[in-house]
């Protein structure tokens, strides 16, 4: 998985931070916006989501990014922290599906069977059987220092996945208000050419970002955002552990 297509869209207000274009806002007749946040444009309205997203120690993403070595989508579902714990899922463009744990320097990670013959294109079938028949289903584990598991190991760390984005300056346009899984949200819309960045703000309590869709070329998308300030459940895993680094010293 590469950061820089997940980070793209996690970070889309960054990226389109000081555009000119803009879609129609929501304000009212005397140029004031009203309702929540009233008195706010949409640029500091993103700009105070950022910093209270940035802010928090823990989160959960879901959603569909871009993969740049496959061309495909990822699927992810991931609760992560500021420690570089981590716990979820990721699905490779309905190629298997893989369980992911990181919890101090060791990352777990459990492969069904779709996705290891996925990964094993271009190996014989036999390699790969053989590869399915050790691995499927099965917890292993590796150092979370080793080359085969540190691009793993970043994205498990929130301040690495969110990066610093706390002085934006954003261009966005205040929209229409909606309710995500019944938590009230403010629609921004930050523009870039034919791209459309569309930003969720949580109205009741700190500002999160809920949710990021992004029509752009190079990193279309959406990814949703909930879960703040919650434990992570990057809890060992039970019973045998297969120990790849072991296997391959």
């Amino acid at each position: 998985m590469r950061r820089t297509a997940l980070a793209a869209l996690c970070l889309a207000a960054a990226a389109t931070a000081g555009l000119t274009g803009c879609l129609p806002g929501s304000d009212s007749a005397d140029g004031k916006p009203k309702g929540p946040f009233a008195g706010l444009t949409g640029g500091e309205i993103a700009d105070r989501a950022m910093k209270a997203t940035t802010g928090a120690t823990s989160l959960r993403l879901t959603g569909d990014v871009p993969d740049d070595e496959s061309s495909g989508t990822i699927r992810i579902d991931m609760a992560l922290n500021k420690k570089g714990e981590c716990a979820g899922t990721m699905a490779m463009g309905g190629q298997g599906k893989a369980q992911l744990i990181k919890t101090g320097d060791t990352v777990y990670m459990k492969y069904d069977e779709a996705f290891l013959r996925a990964q094993g294109k271009g190996d014989s079938t036999s390699d790969t059987d053989a590869v399915v028949a050790m691995m499927a289903g099965k917890w292993t584990k590796m150092s979370a220092k080793g080359k085969d598991a540190k691009d793993i190991a970043g994205f498990c760390d929130l301040n690495t996945v969110l990066g610093d984005t706390r002085d934006l300056n954003s261009d966005a346009t205040r929209s229409t208000t909606t309710t995500l899984d019944g938590t009230p949200a403010i629609v921004l819309h930050e523009k870039d050419g034919k791209d459309l960045y569309t930003l969720y703000v949580a109205t009741q309590g700190k500002p999160y970002l809920l949710k990021i869709t992004s029509t752009s070329k190079k990193d279309p998308g959406t990814l949703t955002f909930g879960d703040y300030e919650q434990r992570v459940p990057a809890d060992k895993p039970q019973g045998k552990v297969l120990d790849l680094d072991a296997l391959g010293s």
